[in-house]
């Protein structure tokens, strides 16, 4: 590249080839000194970046100085999720830093790169509404059939307008994606929103601990701050008490436990954390126990990480307040409730309870695959809530239990995978779920049955089911339709034209395939494959019967059962 094909001011010329003709071992060439660093217009490495006129084109500044084979400096970027970089940080043969991918990285022009601006300044430019750009001008215009604009007048908006030229009033703010860097000087923001509650921060180019440790100084109003998408360092030093923030959201920043082990002793007031897509792996503690601190810390979102073993989340078990662990889309596989041993709690306290007042557990995507992980559920003294979406041990397609069977499992929860259990779903799941087992069973073990079955004997005794024994009085037709269970049937296949539900008592032995020819014969469905669903409170979609030669009884479905016959597509 000639010197004459320097980028504009609003391009980013990318420089490099692919990093697969690269050599695996080249030299990294040293960063240049201070004056290539001016040269590439005060930038300085890790300092967060966007790409002039984009403001969602961020990354992470990563070298600075010359370009061998090109003329003037040059600023080495990492982009966040690539970002149509071009290589991996090394051109023609020669590194000149280690990017995070093998496209995430590109060199441009200092001018084609944007430092940010000031927090004051972009909730000037957002909320000063007196302003209008030409597209926010566009913005309140129509075209009428005549291709004339005719304005639009907004209900309400010269109040709006005279409310927001006084930023007092602000106590909510969004800034995300604006290309914010710092804060400016403390007492100019404390002055422009003195009230202000609620801040987005998401997306923007913060990276230094101690801007956010200034920012929370000088907005002492502020109780929820979402730096979403900031990817912050591991900077933290000795900071102020931050008692004001009471929800901080952290998703997607690059943090580490490490990182919370230090920060939390700032946030001593913490209500919400949320960590989400952080890539953590482990929850590292100074001593490799228990999480200690987060006194008031009540929610702790933990979703999207790589967590995969449970011995990590039980060192959060004597976080005191702890009511909310959310821990979808992670990698666990199993779930023990720990036990409550005195030398296992912090500080050897013989009357600390694990996991004491959590309400909330949510483990929906995981890889959960065992009856052991659910019932364990049982002994949290205080959960309520529980969500097994999207684990193996919950979707009967991959050989999980239907819905009912873990209703029943799980005597203690009223809400099961985002909806209510009512005292109907309970009752009817738990005598489904006893007569399962009671068909399933082949053993006389009680042990064994207890083992395999916690709840099932407690269950059984509770509702007054009986064993099924036969009795000499009883014999011939009467004998046979005692033992009847009532099903109703509801045609629902496009091909079968309208047909009335019909209820038909059927031997409980019936099996799922034996059913699908009585359906085609009760509805003179011909040419036509059926397959069968149940419907179960609080599912919202039917339950598909698979396994042909599974019975009604070993299926839980009793009297009043609802199947549903459709056809194979």
């Amino acid at each position: 590249m000639n010197a004459a094909d320097g980028p504009t001011p609003t391009t980013v010329v990318l420089l490099g080839c692919s990093s697969a003709a690269t050599p695996t071992r080249q030299p990294v060439i040293p960063v240049m000194a201070a004056a290539a660093a001016a040269a590439a217009g005060e930038f300085r490495l890790g300092q967060r970046v966007h790409a002039v006129g984009d403001p969602r084109r961020i990354g992470t500044v990563r070298y600075l100085g010359p370009v061998e084979g090109h003329s003037g400096d040059w600023v080495g970027v990492d982009w966040d999720d690539g970002a149509g970089g071009r290589h991996d940080g090394s051109v023609a043969g020669r590194r000149y830093f280690v990017a995070a991918g093998e496209r995430s990285a590109s060199f441009a022009r200092p001018t084609a790169l944007s430092k940010g601006m000031s927090l004051p300044d972009a909730l000037r430019l957002r909320y000063r509404v007196e302003d209008f750009t030409k597209e926010e001008q566009d913005e309140m215009y129509v075209f009428s059939t005549s291709q004339k604009r005719v304005s639009v007048e907004f209900v309400g908006q010269n109040k709006v307008q005279e409310k927001l030229k006084n930023f007092n009033d602000l106590t909510s703010a969004s800034v995300s994606y604006m290309g914010v860097s710092s804060i400016g000087p403390p007492e100019e923001l404390k002055s422009l929103v003195p009230n202000l509650r609620l801040l987005d921060l998401s997306g923007n180019l913060f990276s230094q601990w101690q801007d956010i440790s200034a920012l929370c100084q000088a907005l002492a109003s502020v109780e929820v701050l979402n730096l979403t998408n900031n990817i912050m360092e591991n900077d933290v030093t000795e900071s102020p008490m931050l008692e004001n923030i009471r929800i901080l959201v952290l998703n997607n920043c690059g943090v580490t436990w490490e990182l919370v082990e230090k920060f939390k002793v700032s946030f001593t007031c913490l209500n919400e954390l949320h960590l989400m897509s952080n890539k953590l792996k482990m929850i590292m503690t100074p001593d490799g126990k228990f999480v200690q601190g987060f006194n008031a810390l009540r929610l702790l979102n933990l979703e999207d990480n790589n967590i995969d073993s449970w011995d990590e989340i039980v060192k959060l078990s004597y976080l005191k307040s702890l009511e909310q662990l959310h821990l979808n889309k992670n990698r666990i596989k199993h779930v023990k409730y720990p036990s409550n041993h005195p030398s296992h709690g912090p500080l050897d306290d013989a009357s600390a309870v694990p996991f004491e007042n959590l309400q909330v557990l949510l483990l929906g995507s995981n890889e959960i695959d065992d009856f052991s992980s659910v019932d364990s559920l049982n002994l949290f003294p205080s959960l309520r809530d529980v969500r097994l979406s999207d684990n193996p041990i919950a979707d009967p397609a991959k050989g999980g239990a239907p819905r009912f069977v873990l209703v029943a499992r799980l005597g203690k929860v009223k809400i099961l995978n985002g909806s209510e259990v009512s005292p109907r779903e309970r009752r009817e799941s738990e005598i489904r779920y006893v007569r399962l087992v009671m068909g399933k069973t082949q053993s006389n073990d009680q042990e064994e049955i207890k083992r395999l079955h916690p709840r099932f004997a407690e269950l059984k005794a509770f509702h007054g089911i009986e064993d099924e024994k036969p009795t000499s009085s009883t014999s011939g037709p009467q004998k046979m339709s005692s033992g009847l269970i009532n099903i109703t049937l509801k045609c629902v296949g496009p091909s079968m034209g309208e047909k009335q539900p019909l209820t038909k008592k059927l031997p409980p032995t019936t099996t799922v395939g034996k059913l699908k020819s009585l359906c085609e014969s009760f509805f003179k469905l011909k040419d036509i494959r059926v397959k069968l669903f149940v419907e179960e409170e609080g599912c919202p979609l039917p339950q598909l019967l698979e396994e042909d030669t599974a019975s009604l009884m070993e299926l839980g479905i009793d009297s009043g059962a609802n199947i549903v016959v459709d056809e194979e597509s």
